[in-house]
């Protein structure tokens, strides 16, 4: 049988002296399930009840998402408006990737309808204009119980205590309370407040002006904010038009703008003002949705740029600070009225891009329910196996991170079905949480999708997003190989069976039933690194890919299925019989449009582009000819569901719910909906950290941090390495990988860049890597914290074990740093380009530079498994923990230990220079695997010299 945890039992393996201090419950004929929360075990009657427990429900998930994030909980027209403001927003992004920034269509019967063209800035405003309202909407200014709202809480009682409760100061003091929690106190996380709505008229008077007054903005760049109309001025204006045209009644617009010119800031230039209160936004959108700490952080730079002056040039080591003096004017102006930097900058450019089109695909894949679809499949395909919940949450996870790539949200929505099956398994519940969130933060840096971090390269460095798949899909492999290791191990050494073959569904026919969402993957890696397309257009094509597949498995059915598929075959030759004939498509052909005839390939190809839109009308007319369709193979996610429950009900027309093409269009809005929900925190996050390259740049900084970077490091790139990941680490805590990465790039990148000749791409992909090692390490592991409140661990524990059981990923970043090759790049520097045919036809170079250290990297992480998890074939003793630890760091990273040692020397003044590197480095990965193959061969022998395995009765508990 299998055990379930025990808190009472040893974390390491080697510590006899505390196993056999622990509970003496292992001769007890029975083994009563343990609590995790330290108390006693359940009396034999719960025993049912206390494992129905240990289930998660979806709703639970959810509630637990909800909570970390900090967001509303909506009902009513507040609920509505905002899904209308998140499908609004999706729609808008949709347009950009589609069409790009003019807004005009051919429409039929009409011609074409023009509403003009924007610029970048009005595009980048607008969309952060709508993360805004939304940010405002979902998150509420306070609860009331942080540290600060409970001070001024004990206000009032104190003044009634000493005052008197009818005295006229605690009766004002209660009325000021009552006024401020009408105003901004949202307790209960349920209600917009009137602060609320104040900031959201706000943020949408930033992105009017962007759009409506572009003419007085171009002046601006070369007159400054001064230039522009006053605050009185521009909100006066269309009162004095109405106080002309309402005649004997205009008294009372010249009211309004007599009141308008008393107003304290009425003399203020506008565009200033909006441009203090656009930044002043930002921040606040930063604390709400992100943290306290964020927004000080940013704000403090903006701080910086204007007294950063009163640093002394002369003052010793931060005298290189020294900025000067800006006027608030121009920090403005380059804060909210540039696309190079700022608010405005590269990081939002890059969202407006592809950041935000990612998250939409990822969202229609995930309300489609590819992702229980994929935590099946994972479970099919590994789940029977030993310690198989646990291999298949690893599985599970890296599915889910092609979806989201968002640690906390993968670790919530996969943790809360795969870790009770781990902890029913035997493992612990530290262990179970721990892998749980070890996996889900692997999502970040899995390709094809990656995370948001990963579109920013493509601007930061100047490399197609293809070329950044291929350099972290080895990395990225060596990272969930190395956890699956990790969990073998414990589950060989805790003798930890699958799943029963009843549990798990059929591979094959789990396979036959959800195919279709594998090509959604398949396409956007062909549109990407086969048809070379821009990352944006790659993931339209495939989102429009992933709507044409849901209309078409909606319309499907024994009986539909000829009709439906021989009418989509139909379309398509008609299209492409038209495409031929009259160069358009046979919409245009009908209402009179004409072209150039095409040849029969670019006619073909021409349809094929035409495809996705042909099968969603057919599968429309198909679902709307036969509203009663029963559909095999439809299932979308639970949440398309009871999102079309709740819009029939609230219709009285319960039973729309139960038409396919009433789901379907659900499952659009649905995915629109969360798209933009998803967005929004990502969304605030680049604006507010763009703030701090717009800083750098802006105070000439850079250049300066730059050489006191490297000053501190003293020429040793190790040294400078490690400055990076621990500051990424410390300042990736609580904090979105986003924003760790943009603010390390600012402020490192260039240093990197400058004292070493480690690949650009490298060197991001490394601060990436410890960014995202920042949601698993203590004390602030958020993905960990979030899977301990599903396993109902110890949160630290479940930190500290979700780091070790990731310390592969601390290691490989070094390694591929200084051998780049394992990154697939061969040269260094700015050289450094993705390896080719030609390259790999080069044996001299490929098989020692390339083939030999990714292959020392995947036999490394055995050895730190071993290293971690005490057990190989047998247990392995603290000298061979440590000797283990040896041979996988001279496997995965000898660079890293020559250079250390190197730097060690030339401190002490007894070395010189780094040795030619590729023999060296062959030669201590040739020590290292040695040293692995001679402690593996000894431990494997003291296997066979062991006793016969322990009993089932006696299974040793996970570690």
């Amino acid at each position: 049988m299998n055990r379930t945890h025990d808190e009472g039992r040893p974390d390491d393996p080697d510590d006899e002296d505390a196993s056999r201090s622990a509970p003496e419950s292992d001769a007890a004929p029975a083994d009563p399930p343990v609590r995790t929360d330290g108390g006693e075990p359940p009396a034999d009657d719960d025993r049912e009840a206390a494992s129905t427990d240990e289930e998660l429900s979806e709703e639970e998930a959810q509630e637990m998402l909800e909570g970390i994030d900090r967001k509303r909980t909506l009902s009513g027209w507040a609920a509505i408006l905002t899904s209308f403001v998140a499908i609004a927003f999706s729609v808008f992004q949709s347009w950009l990737a589609a069409r790009g920034f003019e807004f005009a269509a051919t429409l039929p019967l009409v011609g074409e309808v023009s509403l003009g063209a924007l610029q970048l800035l009005q595009v980048n405003s607008i969309h952060v204009a709508f993360a805004l309202v939304l940010a405002f909407v979902l998150f509420p200014p306070t609860t009331g119980h942080g540290r600060f709202a409970t001070a001024l809480g004990r206000v009032v009682p104190s003044l009634a205590s000493s005052l008197g409760e009818d005295h006229p100061v605690t009766r004002v003091a209660a009325g000021v309370r009552r006024y401020v929690r009408w105003l901004a106190v949202d307790p209960d996380r349920e209600r917009v407040t009137p602060l609320d709505a104040f900031c959201i008229v706000l943020a949408v008077a930033t992105a009017a002006y962007m759009v409506f007054e572009w003419g007085e903005i171009q002046q601006l760049r070369v007159f400054g904010l001064e230039a522009g109309r006053t605050v009185a001025e521009y909100l006066g204006a269309p009162f004095v038009w109405l106080g002309d045209a309402l005649g004997p009644l205009g008294f009372l617009a010249d009211a309004v703008v007599a009141v308008i010119g008393v107003l304290p800031f009425a003399d203020v230039s506008y565009p200033f003002f909006l441009g203090a209160v656009g930044v002043l936004l930002v921040l606040e959108a930063t604390r709400r949705s992100l943290g306290f700490y964020l927004m000080v952080i940013v704000a403090s730079f903006i701080v910086y740029a204007k007294f950063g002056y009163l640093i002394s040039p002369s003052t010793p080591l931060v005298g290189v600070l020294s900025i000067p003096e800006g006027s608030w004017a121009n920090i403005i102006q380059n804060l909210w009225y540039n696309t190079e930097n700022g608010v405005f900058g590269i990081p939002v450019t890059v969202s407006v891009q592809f950041i935000y089109i990612f998250i939409l695909f990822g969202a229609f894949l995930e309300m489609s329910g590819a992702g229980q679809w994929f935590i099946d499949l994972a479970y099919a395909a590994t789940g029977t196996r030993k310690g198989g919940p646990a291999k298949a949450s690893i599985l599970a996870s890296g599915f889910m991170g092609t979806i989201s790539g968002s640690s906390i949200a993968n670790t919530v929505t996969t943790g809360a079905f795969t870790i009770p099956l781990m902890k029913r398994s035997g493992y612990r519940s530290e262990f179970a949480g721990a892998v749980e969130a070890s996996a889900s933060s692997g999502g970040q840096i899995l390709p094809p999708v990656m995370g948001a971090a990963a579109f920013l390269m493509i601007e930061f460095i100047g490399v197609p997003f293809s070329d950044i798949i291929i350099a972290a899909a080895i990395p990225a492999v060596v990272f969930f190989f190395g956890v699956w290791v990790m969990v073998h191990l414990e589950a060989t050494r805790a003798g930890i069976g699958g799943l029963d073959r009843s549990e798990v569904v059929d591979l094959g026919k789990h396979l036959t039933r959800g195919w279709f969402y594998l090509i959604p993957l398949v396409l956007l890696m062909y549109y990407l690194l086969v048809e070379r397309l821009t990352v944006a257009r790659s993931a339209w094509f495939t989102l429009i890919a992933i709507m044409a597949l849901l209309s078409v498995v909606a319309a499907y059915s024994e009986r539909t299925r000829v009709p439906l598929l021989g009418a989509i075959a139909a379309a398509f030759v008609a299209q492409l019989g038209s495409y031929v004939t009259t160069g358009v498509g046979v919409v245009d052909a009908v209402t009179g449009g004409s072209g150039e005839p095409l040849g029969a390939t670019a006619a073909l190809f021409a349809a094929a582009g035409d495809l996705g839109i042909i099968a969603i009308f057919v599968s429309l007319v198909v679902m709307l000819v036969r509203p009663a369709l029963d559909s095999p193979l439809l299932e979308f996610d639970e949440a398309v569901d009871e999102a079309a429950d709740n819009v029939a009900s609230a219709v009285s027309r319960p039973s729309l719910s139960d038409l396919n093409v009433f789901r379907y269009v659900t499952f659009i809005g649905k995915s629109m909906d969360s798209g933009a929900r998803t967005s929004t925190e990502v969304v605030v996050a680049v604006a507010a950290a763009g703030i701090i390259p717009g800083v750098v740049s802006a105070t000439g900084l850079g250049p300066n941090l730059t050489a006191l970077i490297k000053a501190v490091a003293g020429g040793s790139i190790v040294l400078l390495l490690l400055f990076t990941a621990i500051a990424s680490i410390i300042l990736g805590m609580g904090m979105p990988t986003t924003v760790t990465y943009i603010i390390l790039v600012s402020l490192l990148g260039p240093a990197i860049a400058q004292s070493s000749d480690i690949p650009l791409l490298a060197a991001h992909l490394f601060i990436l890597y410890f960014g995202v090692i920042a949601d698993i390490t203590p004390p602030v592991a958020v993905a960990a914290y979030a899977a301990s409140g599903i396993a109902r661990s110890n949160p630290f524990r479940t930190g500290t074990k979700a780091f070790s059981l990731s310390l592969n990923k601390a290691i490989v970043p070094f390694a591929f740093a200084l051998t780049p090759g394992i990154l697939l790049l061969r040269g260094r520097g700015e050289a450094a380009a993705v390896i080719t045919f030609a390259d790999v036809a080069d044996i001299g170079y490929f098989i020692p530079e390339v083939v030999i250290p990714v292959a020392g990297v995947f036999v490394g992480v055995i050895g730190l498994g071993a290293t971690v998890i005490g057990y190989l074939y047998s247990r392995v003793s603290r000298t061979e923990r440590a000797l283990f630890a040896l041979s996988a760091f001279l496997l995965m990273a000898p660079m890293l230990l020559l250079n250390a040692a190197f730097d060690f020397g030339g401190f002490l003044g007894l070395v010189g220079e780094v040795p030619n590197t590729v023999p060296v480095d062959l030669a201590m990965r040739a020590v290292g695997g040695a040293l692995f193959g001679a402690l593996a061969v000894k431990n494997r022998r003291e296997s066979g010299e062991r006793a016969a395995p322990t009993p089932a009765e006696q299974v040793e508990p996970t570690d």
